[in-house]
């Protein structure tokens, strides 16, 4: 057994949002008030920071960390990093011997899928080197595809963001379709479940229509039909607004628009669907078009972030101390829906071997029949995720988004 540790380690992975860093305040906060005892050290870029010896030591920060809760982005820098198999003794050797030199005995990281599967392999290496690790997940990803929890920290401020986006939009080129532009597609992040794409649906109410086509990756893409649609809407209402996944497959199950380049874990890079679906109704329907892409807008949005998700991403950073400090390992809190109306949840426990590179999809009772709409019972769902307000300081007209000031470990 390696020497007994005390000490904590806080990273963030993957594509970040605009309430990671909430999560982050959970964590911090929780083991400030728990044990003061234990030092902080908050890595620089995820798991790179920790195997390049660069770690923020907490305790040197003099701002208070209720920072954390009002800025986007990942405070401490994020990393898309793929961790080698258990096979390689190596690897794992030289991260523990560096987890050691700071009596490290807690370890949590922030992330989705991939990140999950990164904690999994460093819970089970610990087991494997008889180091005493307690490695918890804390679970963020604007997809809203981790499997186990009902959703995820991170998805309803995107969700919020592109519902109000697409409803702005949508009366914007309401106002000038006699003359000028009568389709707008709106290109949103979502490489397999089309959750993000799905939440364009709560800009509509029962009066009114804003967004009159919704492409889900869960959907294969029928062009024939999606054109007579589109030309449908314009006939009914002067205009169509159409939001879709960046993820969107054609009937041969292949991505619609897809690259030939990949990431550290093998995915395709994605985008340039809002143009091709636009050179499809260009060219087949000859109307004026304009097309935006969400891209990192969607997720940096911290001015227009869900309360209930700003909620949810501290709870979470909460309850993941509380399991460490319970000497629990190969975890992630989950989010429980405890009922729908009114909606109530609660912060539950989940087995990392059930999360690691699963995906939730969009449910079928989610997607209309005509499928390309969301049903009444996807929208229940939805719809209490983005409930609420919580806006950030703001200085000058613009939001603070003040930094912490961090260094370096000795």
């Amino acid at each position: 057994m390696i020497s007994f540790m005390k000490n904590a380690f806080y990273a963030q992975s993957g594509g970040v949002t605009s309430v990671i860093n909430s999560s982050a305040y959970g964590v911090i906060s929780e083991l400030q008030a728990r044990d003061t005892s234990i030092n902080i050290f908050a890595s620089q870029n995820g798991i790179v920071g920790l195997l390049e010896d660069k770690l923020y030591d907490l305790s040197k920060t003099k701002k208070s960390i209720e920072l954390l809760k009002d800025s986007p982005a990942g405070m401490f820098g994020s990393c898309r990093y793929k961790l080698p198999a258990l096979t390689e003794k190596a690897f794992y050797e030289n991260l523990f011997k560096k987890l050691d030199q700071k009596s490290i005995k807690y370890f949590f990281y922030n992330g989705g899928n991939d990140s999950a599967d990164t904690c999994l392999k460093v819970s089970q290496a610990a087991k494997d080197f008889g180091y005493e690790l307690y490695a918890v997940a804390v679970p963020k990803t604007i997809d809203n595809d981790l499997a186990v929890t009902d959703n995820c920290p991170g998805f309803g401020s995107v969700a919020k963001y592109i519902a109000t986006s697409a409803k702005e939009a949508s009366l914007d080129i309401k106002s000038m379709c006699k003359t000028s532009t009568k389709v707008f597609i709106l290109e949103v992040m979502g490489r397999h479940a089309g959750w993000i794409a799905a939440s364009a649906e709560l800009a509509n109410d029962s009066n009114n229509t804003y967004v009159h086509k919704i492409l889900l990756p869960e959907v294969s893409f029928d062009e024939s039909k999606f054109l007579a649609g589109v030309e449908e809407d314009v006939k009914n209402y002067g205009y169509s607004v159409v939001v879709a996944s960046e993820g969107l497959k054609d009937k041969n199950g292949e991505i619609y628009s897809a690259s030939s380049e990949k990431d550290s874990f093998g995915h395709s890079q994605l985008g340039g669907l809002a143009p091709k679906i636009a050179n499809l109704v260009s060219s087949n329907l000859n109307l004026k078009y304009h097309w935006s892409v969400s891209d990192y807008l969607q997720r940096s949005a911290r001015h227009l972030a869900s309360k209930t998700d700003l909620e949810q991403a501290v709870a979470v950073g909460k309850r993941a101390v509380e399991f460490a400090l319970s000497e629990k390992s190969g975890i992630m809190p989950v989010i429980q829906r405890v009922s729908e109306d009114p909606y109530q949840w609660s912060i539950g426990e989940g087995d990392l071997r059930d999360i690691a590179n699963e995906e939730k999809v969009l449910p079928n009772d989610y997607i209309s029949d005509c499928g390309f709409r969301i049903t009444q019972k996807g929208v229940n769902y939805l719809s209490p995720l983005i409930q609420g307000e919580d806006y950030p300081r703001f200085d000058n007209g613009v939001p603070a988004y003040e930094q912490l000031d961090l260094h370096l470990a000795d």
